[in-house]
This record gives C-alpha cells, sequence and structure tokens, in this order.
C-alpha cells in the first residue's frame, strides 16, 4: 500500500513540476516612433499629467455630458453585452484552471434483483438455484490526468490570455460608447449654437423685410426689392427647419447610447462650449499602454501562442490516474463495516503511434493562427498611431480654421453694415444688401460648425490616446483557484 501511495504521490508531483512544451511568450515588435510628428498648441504629457482614469470626459467641464455618460455606464445594452461576455470567459478560464485539480465523485445506489436459475454457471456463484438479493453501495471515482507536457497549463495559460483579452474589449466597448456620447452630444449643441445664429438672422432679415416694405410703401424701393428680401427670410427659414431635424436625429442617437427610449429622451437647449481642452500626448510607445484595443489584441497573440504548445503536447504521451473505492453491501446494516469496503488504483498511458500527420496538422494550423494574431495586434497598433495623428492634425488645423473664420465673420458683418448704409443712401440696389446677409450667415454658421468640429476632433483625440485606460487593469486579473475552491462543490 505504501508503494502504490509513493507512485501515486510521484506521478502528481510530475504533473506539476513537469515540462512545458511550446514557444515561451514574448510580445510581438512593432514599429514606434520616438514622438508624434504633428506640432501644434496640444503639449506633450508631463509625468503630474493624465487623462482622467475612468471618467476622461470630466476634463470638458459639461455637467450635462457627465449625466449622461454615467447613465450610460448602468444602462447602455452593449456594454451589458460586453459584461455578459467577461464573465463567460471568466467560467471558461476557472473551468480550464479546475483541470489541474483530481476530480472525485460519489454515489449510492440501493438495488434488489432476482438472478435467474438457468443464468450460465460462473465460478463465483456456483449454485443454478435462483437467487433474490439486495446491493447496497458508496462508490467514490478518482481521476487525474498527469499534466507531464504541459497541456493543462498551456491551456490554462490560454484561458487566462483570453479572458484578459475580453476584459480589455470591455474596456474598449465602454470607451467607444463613451467617446460616441461625447461626439453626439456636441454634435448637438453645436447645432444648437447654429440654430440661434440662424434665428438671429431670420429676426435681422425680418427687419430688413420690414425697411425694404417701409420704402416700397413710401414708393422709394420697388417690389423687387420685397421679393428678394421675402426669399431671403423664406430661405433661413428652411434652413432652420432641416437643423432641427438634424438635431432630433442626435438627440435619438443618445437616447440608444444611455438606454432611454427615443420618445421619452429630450436633451434642453444648451451653448456650445467654447474651450477647447489640452489634451496631455505623451510619447508613442504610451499607446500600447492606453489603449484597450491594443491590449485585448496583444492578449489575443499570448492565447493563440499557448494554443501552439496545446497542440504539441499531441506528440507526447498522456497519463492518467484513476482510483475507486466505497462501500458494498448486500445488508444495509454492515454497508460501514470493515468487510464492506472495497478499492482500486490503476493508471494508464497512451501514446500515439501513427495518426497520418494530424497532430502535425494542428500544429501548423495552431501556428498560423498566432501569426494572424500577431498581424491583427500590429495592424491595431498602426491604426491607433493613424487616429491619434489625425485628431492632432485635426485640432491643428482646425484651430487655424478658427481664428481665420473668426476674422471672416467680422469683415461679413462690416460688408453688411456698409451694403445696408449704401442702399439706404440709394447708392446700390438691394442685391448688394441680400448677398451680404447671405455671406455673413454662411460665414456665422462655418465658425460655429468649426467650434464643434473642434470639440469632436479633441474627443477623437483622446479617444485614441485610450481614454485614460491603462493596460495594468487587466494584468492583475486571474482565476487561478485555491484549493479550498477546488475541493468545493
Amino acid at each position: 500500500m505504501r508503494g502504490v501511495q509513493s507512485f501515486v504521490t510521484s506521478l502528481f508531483l510530475l504533473g506539476v513540476v513537469g515540462c512545458t512544451v511550446g514557444p515561451k511568450y514574448q510580445r510581438a515588435t512593432v514599429p514606434t516612433a520616438p514622438s508624434w510628428s504633428t506640432e501644434g498648441p496640444w503639449r506633450a504629457a508631463t509625468p503630474k499629467d493624465a487623462i482622467p482614469r475612468g471618467n476622461w470626459w470630466s476634463i470638458y467641464g459639461d455637467d450635462q455630458l457627465n449625466a449622461y455618460e454615467n447613465q450610460a455606464t448602468s444602462d447602455n445594452q452593449s456594454l451589458q453585452i460586453a459584461v455578459q461576455r467577461l464573465e463567460q470567459a471568466r467560467q471558461v478560464a476557472v473551468n480550464t484552471e479546475a483541470g489541474l485539480f483530481p476530480s472525485l465523485s460519489g454515489g449510492a445506489t440501493a438495488q434488489r434483483q432476482r438472478l435467474s436459475a438457468n443464468r450460465p454457471i460462473a465460478v463465483s456463484v456456483p449454485s443454478t438455484n435462483a437467487v433474490t438479493q439486495n446491493s447496497f453501495s458508496i462508490p467514490f471515482v478518482l481521476n487525474y490526468e498527469v499534466d507531464l507536457f504541459g497541456r493543462v497549463r498551456r491551456n490554462i495559460e490560454s484561458s487566462k490570455a483570453s479572458f484578459q483579452a475580453s476584459a480589455a474589449d470591455l474596456e474598449n466597448v465602454r470607451l467607444l460608447v463613451t467617446s460616441e456620447i461625447a461626439a453626439d452630444y456636441f454634435s448637438l449643441r453645436e447645432l444648437d449654437s447654429e440654430i440661434q445664429v440662424v434665428q438671429q438672422a431670420i429676426g435681422y432679415q425680418r427687419k430688413g423685410l420690414q425697411l425694404v416694405e417701409n420704402r416700397h410703401a413710401e414708393g422709394i424701393a420697388s417690389g423687387l426689392d420685397v421679393a428678394q428680401q421675402q426669399a431671403v427670410v423664406e430661405a433661413t427659414e428652411a434652413q432652420l427647419a432641416l437643423l432641427q431635424r438634424d438635431r432630433y436625429q442626435f438627440e435619438h442617437s443618445l437616447a440608444v447610447l444611455v438606454g432611454a427610449p427615443a420618445s421619452t429622451f429630450h436633451v434642453p437647449p444648451g451653448t456650445l462650449s467654447r474651450t477647447i481642452p489640452a489634451v496631455p500626448l505623451g510619447i508613442p510607445s504610451d499607446v500600447l499602454e492606453r489603449r484597450p484595443d491594443v491590449a485585448e489584441a496583444e492578449r489575443q497573440v499570448a492565447s493563440s501562442n499557448a494554443l501552439i504548445g496545446v497542440a504539441k503536447t499531441g506528440y507526447y504521451p498522456s497519463i492518467l490516474l484513476g482510483g475507486g473505492g466505497g462501500w458494498q453491501s448486500s445488508n444495509i446494516s454492515k454497508l460501514t463495516d470493515l468487510p464492506s469496503t472495497f478499492w482500486s488504483l490503476g493508471a494508464s498511458l497512451a501514446q500515439s503511434i501513427a495518426d497520418g500527420g494530424r497532430v502535425r496538422s494542428q500544429v501548423r494550423f495552431a501556428e498560423a493562427g498566432n501569426q494572424a494574431s500577431v498581424a491583427a495586434y500590429r495592424q491595431t497598433v498602426l491604426v491607433a498611431f493613424q487616429q491619434v495623428e489625425d485628431g492632432l492634425t485635426g485640432l491643428n488645423t482646425l484651430n487655424d480654421a478658427a481664428i481665420t473664420q473668426q476674422r471672416a465673420v467680422a469683415s461679413s458683418q462690416r460688408a453688411l453694415d456698409i451694403a445696408t448704409n449704401r442702399y439706404v443712401g440709394g447708392l446700390v440696389s438691394y442685391l448688394d444688401v441680400v448677398t451680404a446677409q447671405e455671406t455673413l450667415l454662411t460665414n456665422q454658421r462655418l465658425a460655429t460648425q468649426i467650434q464643434g468640429q473642434q470639440l469632436l476632433a479633441s474627443v477623437v483625440l483622446v479617444k485614441g490616446l485610450g481614454g485614460g485606460w491603462d493596460r495594468k487593469d487587466i494584468d492583475r486579473l486571474d482565476v487561478r483557484p485555491s484549493l479550498k475552491q477546488a475541493v468545493t462543490p
């Protein structure tokens, strides 16, 4: 008996400390520039600077935006889907971790049976008389696969990396949802500001219409002047109706993002923020640690790398330990007596001798999957760098455009004042006033649009930088069960 125990113990220890086949994981290299190519009014991060972790949108200082973002955290359905997928990945990892431990099952049976008098004669039961008997048993079965070559450990490594990838995917979905809310909110606020501009223009144009009508009544202006100004007012009112339609669409989009019915969700009119927050950039290599989609792609590489080791264990033998025991008796009152005990121990070894190249094909399949994951990781990194550069370029260009456009608005206002005065003085036709009105409105709307685009570009930049997320959050994730968890049903 002592020899059997030593044998079982030795095999168990071999499973724990045995070798692990397959390539050791190393993060794939990617080309990374030492600094961002775009320069401008947007500064690099200092050690004290960082995008706020979690609630990155707080840099805009907008209470209404904060409220919508917080509501989406609990009510957005895309986020809820990602949360449940993470829980599924967690349970897959837990299930895989269970392979480190033996499985023990037990049961109980009670049976009463009658053996035929014409049954085949057995050595153990020489009688040919009919027999009626009871059978009571409490059996236990123990099974354990010796992980001598690391199949279980590589599976655990793969499932843990997949679990971490799901955690990064959840954070990526969160970043996408929150950035989409910010983008839609700022687009809606830009429309609010543009609507105010158009409403003010309609007010000025109606005053101009009243002026022309008065002059027409006095015989100074022609009916053509009245018709021209009336057309300007009506065209501007049509623009206002289209802006209101666009606002409704963004309002409905926000409703879906925050998890509310579109018919009951309303955003009160507001003004567009004129402050574009400075975004701390850091250096390009920081993106590898701050983007959840990059972290997800990297963890997928780690998972596929471990699967190569799983496939390669097919070249090596598998060892299975088995045992059983319990109590068995025909008399229930003697079921737990010592003579009623039974037990057995055994081990089996299996080795593939000829498989038609199946294992080799599985290894090559795993290696190809790993190379595809590496390519996907590198592509994700390149796209991340592109998005940050796009955000920087957009902010710099829009900053210059905003300054120029403000000058254009001022010049258009002066042109309208001059044209109006010259018309009243009889020096020019009313067509000059109409042209000046349309030019001013166009420039005012464009100035407002540029301001909204600046905020959208800053959202794109924050999103490109990862929204203040840190991959250390997923590096801490571990589902390895304790011994108490392993033996608890």
